[in-house]
């Protein structure tokens, strides 16, 4: 049963104002269908915008952040629960343990290192969790391209790259989910 939702997304808001427009509409989703949000646990951009609203909506939010992050001022203190880790190596344990599924949306070089890393964890066997990739406005429309090509030259399997669903819209995804 899927309880909570582990979301990746950008410490930065983007260039484009849809992108915060859909972290709250995915917290909505989320509030909607009583799941709660495991995130890095950050104030700022596309972070900050899915735990504040996932809030002032009455949900509740889980944030597990490194050490390094809390003394640069970058934790976000008002959450309904905060993990205050070592190092990124235990907050990405941690925040995958704690979830029931993992969404990616749009988010830099560290968005992408966590979702290929519970991708690989499924591949491997090491959990049967559902990953989405929320494509808004096109943003992982490159990846997406990337990772069929690598299955056409048989370096992915498909069922491998069946494990990312990717959706434009939230609660298409989060009903694949279920």
């Amino acid at each position: 049963m899927v309880k909570a939702i582990c979301v990746y997304c950008g410490a930065n808001p983007g260039a484009s104002p849809r992108f915060a427009e859909e972290a709250r509409a995915l917290a909505r989703v989320l509030v909607e269908h009583n799941l709660s949000l495991v995130y890095g646990g950050g104030k700022a951009g596309l972070m900050g915008v899915i735990a504040d609203e996932v809030l002032r909506l009455g949900g509740e939010v889980t944030g597990v952040i490194p050490t390094a992050l809390v003394e640069r001022e970058v934790g976000h203190t008002g959450l309904t629960r905060q993990f205050i880790v070592k190092d990124m190596h235990e907050r990405k344990a941690m925040m995958a343990q704690l979830a029931d599924g993992f969404i990616a949306m749009p988010g830099g070089l560290g968005t992408l290192e966590e979702l290929f890393e519970v991708l690989t964890w499924a591949q491997l066997g090491i959990h049967a969790k559902p990953i989405g990739l929320l494509n808004v406005d096109g943003y992982y429309d490159g990846l997406v391209s990337f990772v069929r090509h690598a299955t056409e030259q048989e370096l992915v399997r498909p069922q491998h790259a069946a494990l990312m669903m990717v959706e434009n819209d939230a609660e298409t995804l989060l009903r694949r989910f279920v």
